[in-house]
């Protein structure tokens, strides 16, 4: 809450008015890693007369989904400040409400942790981990007091070595990385900061001046930890310098890297001053091995991604989560601009930086135009569409969505891809995409947690990037954004020397149009619109048996194709549930699942816009 300043004519002194709040206090305890729960507990100081409410939230910002985290309490029921029993009522699906009481009220509940993800929280007796928004519930009414939480250890032998990795500021004494109280200057803040608990791995690079945490959970056989802070410290100084070029300031005072290495597993999600990643163990780097992985490289544009949400969409943020209202859905037509620009940026860093080479970074970008170009949805949705249809269709994908949705991450990043190229090309690259996102810095996000927030309106967005560039844009906005026809990207790499090519499969093996569930089996996860499978009406679901009489399963599909020319007919035994069916299928041709980039022109105007797209 706000303090507001009264000068009374005959005082000297000014009165703050209402009085400030009470810290909530919470304590969190591992306290059964075996059935994985958490004990939690929070007291108020000063409760609601009318009867305390809490509540927690339904999904957590940067994953666009209703989770019902609630439906994870376990237990719950309250005390007063001498220890006897509160009634406690439950108002709808997380909201619980408490009679009234005199003086201080607690609340002790357990929270079931076994979602190994980045979204929700996890416990076992090899670690633990926890987002905010899965355990803390928020006392309403006291959502800008202070908060302090004691983060307990596990008892047991078995736990002496553990640690906590967080980005939360200590209190009282607290060392950095110990056991101990961690406090943060209001709800939103204590739930934007996750938390690793357990033995882990840990180094500090700088940054501009900024130190910056590895955390590494998870068995790791031979990491190389000092490569893998020397790639993420060049990553994370150039996105700093992308939205101060000047000052090379960054929007926090320390940054923490959160990973949890796994054995088969992706995901990142963003926080203020921290991210928690997933990722297969195998994808990290290995001492002795000076050649980059694929899945190194995959692993370092993850990084690269949710480090520059640091900025955008952290602090830059559309106006609707500007709060976050964290009970329903908080419907934004701007994911494309939060979610698709990041996805440009985060590979483009890696070249910028030094990470990549050119050629390394048109493979990708063919991998992600490839990736567009397959889906049919990608010419019945927008990507403004896409993200206000997030909660429903994007995070709630089903057999069909290949043919009725485009994604705002990767179509968006071809937007971004747009935008720039046509900025560039039209101010003979005095401006780029770069000024856009520092004018959103400067306007929206430098000042976010100093002040009232303030986000970007739907409608606001091509004045901006008029303001930002001086270039016209209502065609890209009408087309890109708002349209669903494909981008003219061989068009718009041009200038730059780049041409754009579908990369074929070289051996022309055809193809039946279809998404496998997994290699075990041959079952169809999808079935691409006016494809040879749904002509001969093959469904998502359906398990393929047999081609022309020979037995196929998922890792010996592709070789069987092979043998086939495309428009070939073959006969195609299938179960639908358990009925056997047999069709005929007409192959299509090949599939086109990337597409290539190469330099068609070397001339020096060509030569040196393409250098200023890929340096910065």
């Amino acid at each position: 809450m706000r303090l507001l300043s009264y000068a009374a004519p005959n005082f000297t002194a000014s009165i703050s008015w209402p009085p400030p709040m009470k810290p909530i206090r919470y304590t969190i305890v591992p306290s059964q890693p075996a059935a994985h729960l958490f004990e939690v507990t929070v007291t108020v100081a000063d409760p609601d007369p009318a009867g305390q409410r809490f509540s927690l939230p339904a999904w957590i910002p940067g994953s666009y989904m209703v989770r019902e985290f609630a439906r994870n309490i376990v237990t719950l029921r309250a005390i007063n400040d001498v220890g006897r029993k509160v009634r406690m009522e439950k108002i709808d699906k997380h909201t619980w409400q408490a009679a009234p009481v005199k003086g201080a009220l607690t609340l002790r509940y357990e929270v079931y942790a076994w979602d190994l993800s980045v979204r929700a929280a996890h416990l076992d007796d090899t670690t633990g981990f926890f987002n905010g928004t899965s355990v803390f519930l928020s006392p309403l009414g006291h959502e800008e007091a202070q908060c302090v939480v004691d983060i307990q250890k596990p008892q047991g032998a078995a736990y002496r070595n553990w640690r906590v990795a967080t980005a939360l500021p200590e209190a009282r004494g607290t060392k950095r990385y110990g056991f101990g109280e961690y406090r943060a200057q209001n709800y939103d803040e204590l739930i934007d900061h996750p938390v690793t608990l357990g033995e882990f791995a840990l180094a500090t690079f700088n940054a501009h001046g900024v130190p910056h945490d590895v955390v590494i959970a998870g068995r790791v056989i031979g990491l190389d930890m000092a490569r893998l802070c020397a790639d993420l410290k060049r990553i994370c100084e150039a996105q700093i310098a992308v939205f101060e070029p000047k000052t090379k300031k960054a929007p926090f005072d320390r940054y923490v890297f959160m990973t949890q290495a796994v054995t088969d597993g992706y995901g990142g999600l963003e926080h203020r001053a921290s991210t928690a990643l997933i990722c297969n163990r195998g994808d990290l780097p290995v001492q002795g091995r000076d050649a980059m992985s694929e899945g190194y490289r995959t692993y370092l544009g993850l990084c690269s991604h949710e480090y520059f949400h640091t900025w955008n969409v952290k602090r830059i943020k559309p106006a609707v989560f500007a709060p976050y209202d964290l009970r329903v859905e908080n419907y934004t037509s701007l994911l494309w601009l939060f979610e698709g620009f990041t996805s440009y940026y985060d590979d483009l860093i890696l070249v910028r930086s030094g990470l990549i080479s050119q050629d390394d970074y048109f493979g990708l970008l063919g991998k992600v135009i490839g990736g567009v170009q397959r889906g049919s949805g990608r010419l019945k949705q927008t990507v403004a569409e896409s993200s206000f249809d997030a909660w429903i269709k994007y995070y709630r994908q089903d057999e069909n969505a290949p043919n009725a949705i485009v994604s705002y991450y990767t179509k968006g990043s071809l937007v971004a891809l747009a935008f720039d190229l046509t900025i560039r090309a039209q101010t003979r690259n005095r401006k780029s995409l770069d000024d856009v996102m520092r004018l959103l810095w400067r306007r929206f996000g430098r000042d976010f947690y100093r002040g009232k927030p303030v986000g970007v309106d739907e409608g606001e967005t091509e004045a901006i990037f008029a303001e930002a560039t001086g270039a016209q844009l209502d065609s890209v906005f009408a087309d890109a954004v708002h349209g669903t026809r494909d981008l003219p990207l061989d068009a718009l790499l041009a200038p730059f020397g780049v041409s754009l090519a579908p990369d074929l499969d070289k051996n022309g093996k055809p193809s039946l149009g279809v998404r496998l569930r997994g290699c075990a089996d041959c079952t169809l996860a999808a079935v691409h619109e006016d494809s040879a499978a749904q002509k001969a009406g093959l469904s998502a679901g359906d398990v393929l048996i047999a081609l022309d009489g020979l037995r196929v399963t998922g890792s010996n599909l592709d070789g069987l194709l092979a043998r086939y020319e495309p428009g070939a007919k073959v006969e195609v035994h299938a179960f639908r549930r358990d009925e056997l069916r047999t069709t005929q299928v007409k192959l299509d041709g090949p599939e086109t699942s990337r597409y290539k980039l190469s330099v068609s022109d070397k001339r020096t105007a060509a030569r040196k816009a393409r250098e200023h797209w890929l340096a910065g």
